[in-house]
C-alpha cells in the first residue's frame, strides 16, 4: 500500500514537471489561488498575488521571465480578497468573474458583458499581456484588459480614446505599493485642439506633455499615432521579443519609462516626467515661459507684448499670476497695425484654446488667417509627416510654454501691436545702423592694420613656442595606453593655462572619452541637469568613469566649467567627489570623475522601491558625512569654499554608501577674513536656497549650512523639497514642516518623520 502511494506521488510530481503551461479558462473551468495562467511563450502569467506588506489577495497579470515581481494589470484592484480562497471562472452568461470563495454568489469583480451564446466563451492570456474573452467559434474578442488599463501601459495598447465605444485608455497609478486602488493621480488623453496628455493630481491638472505632432518619445522609436473619426491613441510596438519596455503611471505621480536589463536584473528608467519645476503646469501662468537652464534669474518671463499681472510677486519669484498685455487694444480693426514676435524652439503652449486651421499651409497664409481674426494670440507653422505643415493657432490666453532649446521645440508667433512691432524694430534697425557703420569702416582700416596683426601674431607665436617648450619639459607624461595627452592649445584658448596645471588632472584625448562613453550612447546617461548630461564610461584599461559633458546650449558656460575643474583638483576630502581628469578639445567642455555607483542621494530618497534600503543607521551615517564635507569647505581646506548648490541630487553614494558632495560649478572662494559677498546672479535650486540668498543675493557659509538642513529634513522625512506635493502648492517642504509644527506637533511629526 505504501508503495502504491509512493508511485502515486511520483506521478504527480512528473506530471507536475512536464505539464504543459495552461493559457486558458473555458466555461467548466475555475482558476483558484495558487493557480496560473501562463502565455503560450512565457511572457506573461495571470495569478492571484499580494503586493508589498499588504494582507490582500488580488488578480493580476506580471512579468513570467522577470524574477522581480511586476505587475501590469490588476482586475479586482479596488476590491480586494480577504484570505487565499479566491477563484475565477466563466459564468454561465459568458462573463469572468471573480469570487472571494466557491461559496460566494456576489462575484467580487466581472467583465460585466452582454454577450450571446454564452456556452462558447473561453478567456486566454496572451503573449502581449493581454487577457481576453473571445468565441470560441468566431475566436472574436468581446472583452480584453487592454481596454481597461490600470497603472502600466505595455507594446501594442492603445493610450487615448475609443469615441465610439466609450472607452477611456488612460492610467491611474496605486495608492501606494501595497496597495493597488485608485489613487488621485491619473494621465489622460485631451482630444481638444490638437491631442495632448495632461497628467492630474485629483481634478488639477499637475503636467502636460508636448502636443501631438511629437518629433521624437524617449527612447520608443516604433511608435505610431491614430487619430480618426473614432479613435485617438497612442501605441509602440517593438519587433524583437527579447526587448521589454513599460510605460507606468507610480504612486508618487511620475510617469516613467522603463526597460528590463537581463544582465544587470533590474529595471533601468530611461524617461521620466515631471522633472524640474518648469514642468509643472502652468508655473508661470498665462502668456508667460518658463526656462528650466535659467540659473542666472527668475526661470518665469513674459512673452512679448505682455508684462507681470503682479510685479510684486514676480520679484518675490513667484510667477503664478502670469503675464497681461502691456496695452489693451482699442482699435476694432485688428488687423491694421497688428504683428508677430517669435519665440523660437519651445513647447507650444496648452493646445486645449488652439484650433488647426488647415493642413499644408504655407507659414505667410498661417500668419495670414491668425491676423485678419481678433482674437487669435499666437500661431506655430508645425510640420506633419506626410501631410506637409500644418497651421495651428491659439485663441485667448496662452499657458504653460516652456523653453526647449535643448530639445528643438517649435516656433511660436505672438501677436503684438504696432508699438511692440516698432519698439522691436528699431532695436533691429540700431543694430543694422551700428553693423553698416563698421562695414563701412573696416574695409578703410584693413590696409593699416593688416601689417600690425602679422607682426604681432609672429611675435605672440615666437613667445608661445618658448613657453609650450618649456611646459613639455615640466609636464608628467602620463600612460598612452588610455589616450591620455598635454592640451596647451586648448587650455591656453579656454582659459584655463595660468590656473590649470594641477598635478593631479590628467587630460583626456576626446577619441578616448568617445570610446569610454560608446560615442555618449543614451543608454550610459546616469543623469541630466541645467549644465548638460553625464555618462557612464569604461577606459581601456577597466577603470569606471563619469563623464560630466557640458551642453552646447547650456547656460553654463566656460566661467563655471573652469570653476569646478580647478576647484575640485586642489580639494581632497573622502567625502567630495573626486576628479580624475579633463579634456577641452573640438570645442567639447569634459570633466572625468570617479564613478559612484549608487548615484545620488535622490534617487534613494524618493524611490518608492530604494528608500527602504535606507535604515537609520545608513541615514545618519550618511548625515554625517555629509555634515564632514562641508565642514572641510568651510573651514579645514586651505581654501574657504561656499558651495551654493547643496541638494540631494548632487550628494552621491559610492559602492559602501558613503556621501560625496559633487558639482562644484556655482562654488565661490571666500578670504580668511571675508564673512559675506553679493552677487546679482543668483544660482542654485530653489528650495534648497536659503531666503537672503534667493531674494537678496547675499550668500556666506550660511548659506550652506541652510541648504543642508533641507537635505536633513529629506533625508528623514523622505519627502522632496522643491517638488513637495499638498494642497498648498506654494510651499515648500520646510514650510510645511513650520506650519504644520505650530498647528499639530504631534500628527505633524508622525507624518514628516514617521
Amino acid at each position: 500500500m505504501a508503495e502504491e502511494q509512493l508511485l502515486f506521488i511520483l506521478l504527480l510530481i512528473l506530471r507536475f514537471i512536464f505539464a504543459t503551461p495552461i493559457d486558458t479558462i473555458t466555461i467548466n473551468q475555475t482558476l483558484a489561488d495558487g493557480n496560473f495562467l501562463i502565455s503560450k511563450n512565457n511572457s506573461f502569467t495571470l495569478g492571484f498575488f499580494t503586493p508589498g506588506s499588504s494582507s490582500y489577495r488580488y488578480l493580476g497579470i506580471w512579468f513570467y521571465k522577470v524574477p522581480r515581481q511586476t505587475v501590469v494589470w490588476v482586475a479586482n484592484r479596488n476590491n480586494p480578497i480577504n484570505g487565499s480562497s479566491g477563484v475565477v471562472s466563466i459564468n454561465q452568461y459568458g462573463n469572468l468573474v471573480l469570487y472571494s470563495n466557491l461559496e460566494e454568489k456576489i462575484p467580487v469583480w466581472s467583465t460585466n458583458i452582454s454577450a450571446e451564446d454564452a456556452s462558447a466563451s473561453e478567456a486566454q492570456l496572451l503573449d502581449s499581456g493581454n487577457l481576453v474573452l473571445v468565441k470560441t467559434t468566431s475566436k472574436r474578442i468581446v472583452w480584453q484588459s487592454f481596454d481597461y488599463p490600470t497603472n502600466t501601459m505595455l507594446r501594442g495598447m492603445k493610450f487615448g480614446l475609443d469615441q465610439r465605444r466609450g472607452l477611456d485608455w488612460s492610467l491611474t497609478s496605486w495608492r501606494s505599493a501595497d496597495d493597488p486602488g485608485n489613487s488621485e493621480y491619473s494621465v489622460k488623453l485631451d482630444p481638444r485642439g490638437s491631442p495632448q496628455y495632461f497628467l492630474y493630481k485629483g481634478e488639477s491638472r499637475y503636467w502636460r506633455s508636448v502636443p501631438w505632432p511629437w518629433r521624437t518619445i524617449a527612447n520608443v522609436y516604433n511608435y505610431s499615432f491614430v487619430n480618426t473619426k473614432h479613435e485617438i491613441y497612442f501605441s509602440y510596438n517593438y519587433s524583437d521579443p527579447s526587448v521589454i519596455i513599460r510605460m507606468m503611471l507610480d504612486e508618487g505621480g511620475f510617469v516613467k519609462w522603463f526597460t528590463w536589463h537581463e544582465i544587470e536584473a533590474r529595471w533601468k528608467e530611461f524617461w521620466s516626467a515631471p522633472k524640474y519645476r518648469c514642468e509643472w503646469y502652468g508655473v508661470c501662468g498665462a502668456n508667460s515661459k518658463c526656462e528650466p537652464n535659467n540659473v542666472n534669474t527668475f526661470e518665469c518671463s513674459c512673452l512679448p507684448g505682455y508684462e507681470p499681472k503682479f510685479p510684486r510677486d514676480w520679484h518675490l519669484r513667484d510667477g503664478s499670476g502670469g503675464c497681461v498685455r502691456r496695452r489693451l487694444q482699442s482699435s476694432p480693426d485688428c488687423e491694421n497695425g497688428d504683428g508677430f514676435l517669435k519665440v523660437e524652439h519651445v513647447k507650444v503652449p496648452d493646445t486645449t484654446a488652439a484650433t488647426w486651421v488647415a493642413m499644408g499651409m504655407t507659414h505667410l497664409d498661417c500668419e495670414h488667417e491668425c491676423k485678419k481674426n481678433c482674437s487669435c494670440s499666437a500661431f506655430s507653422s508645425i510640420p506633419i509627416a506626410g501631410k506637409g505643415t500644418g497651421c495651428l493657432a491659439w485663441y485667448g490666453d496662452l499657458m504653460d510654454i516652456i523653453d526647449l532649446s535643448d530639445y528643438s521645440g517649435y516656433d511660436l508667433y505672438i501677436r503684438v501691436d504696432a508699438f511692440e512691432l516698432a519698439v522691436d524694430g528699431s532695436k533691429s534697425y540700431r543694430f543694422l545702423q551700428k553693423k553698416g557703420m563698421l562695414v563701412v569702416g573696416i574695409p578703410s582700416l584693413i590696409s593699416v592694420w593688416l601689417v600690425i596683426i602679422i607682426f604681432i601674431y609672429f611675435w605672440f607665436w615666437k613667445r608661445r613656442k618658448a613657453v609650450i617648450s618649456k611646459n613639455r619639459l615640466n609636464k608628467k607624461i602620463f600612460d598612452s595606453s588610455i589616450g591620455l595627452n598635454n592640451y596647451e592649445d586648448s587650455l591656453e584658448e579656454n582659459g584655463l593655462r595660468g590656473s590649470g596645471n594641477q598635478p593631479n588632472l590628467i587630460f583626456f584625448d576626446f577619441s578616448t572619452i568617445l570610446a569610454a562613453t560608446n560615442n555618449f550612447s543614451a543608454t550610459n546617461i546616469l543623469g541630466q541637469g541645467g549644465f548638460g548630461s553625464v555618462y557612464k564610461g569604461k577606459l581601456s584599461n577597466g577603470q569606471e568613469i563619469a563623464v560630466k559633458r557640458m551642453s552646447k546650449n547650456s547656460k553654463q558656460g566656460i566661467r563655471e566649467f573652469k570653476n569646478e575643474a580647478i576647484l575640485i583638483a586642489k580639494l581632497q576630502h573622502r567625502n567630495l567627489v573626486k576628479l580624475i581628469g579633463c579634456c577641452i578639445q573640438k570645442k567639447e567642455q569634459v570633466l572625468i570623475y570617479e564613478y559612484l555607483p549608487n548615484k545620488s542621494l535622490d534617487s534613494f530618497l524618493f524611490d518608492q522601491e530604494r528608500r527602504f534600503l535606507l535604515d537609520w543607521e545608513m541615514r545618519f551615517n550618511i548625515i554625517i558625512g555629509i555634515a564632514r564635507g562641508i565642514l572641510y569647505l568651510h573651514q579645514d581646506s586651505r581654501l574657504r569654499i561656499i558651495h551654493r548648490d547643496l541638494k540631494s541630487s548632487n550628494i552621491l553614494l559610492d559602492g559602501e554608501m558613503n556621501p560625496k558632495i559633487s558639482d562644484f560649478g556655482m562654488a565661490r572662494l571666500f578670504r580668511s577674513d571675508q564673512i559675506q559677498d553679493v552677487t546679482n546672479r543668483v544660482v542654485g535650486t530653489y528650495g534648497y536656497m536659503s531666503p537672503e540668498y534667493a531674494v537678496f543675493g547675499k550668500f556666506s557659509v550660511k548659506s550652506d549650512v541652510f541648504s543642508f538642513g533641507v537635505i536633513l529634513l529629506e533625508i528623514i522625512s523622505g519627502k522632496r523639497s522643491n517638488g513637495f506635493n499638498q494642497e498648498d502648492t506654494s510651499l515648500s517642504l520646510i514650510g510645511h514642516i513650520s506650519l504644520c509644527l505650530i498647528a499639530q506637533p504631534t500628527a505633524c511629526i508622525e507624518n514628516f518623520f514617521g
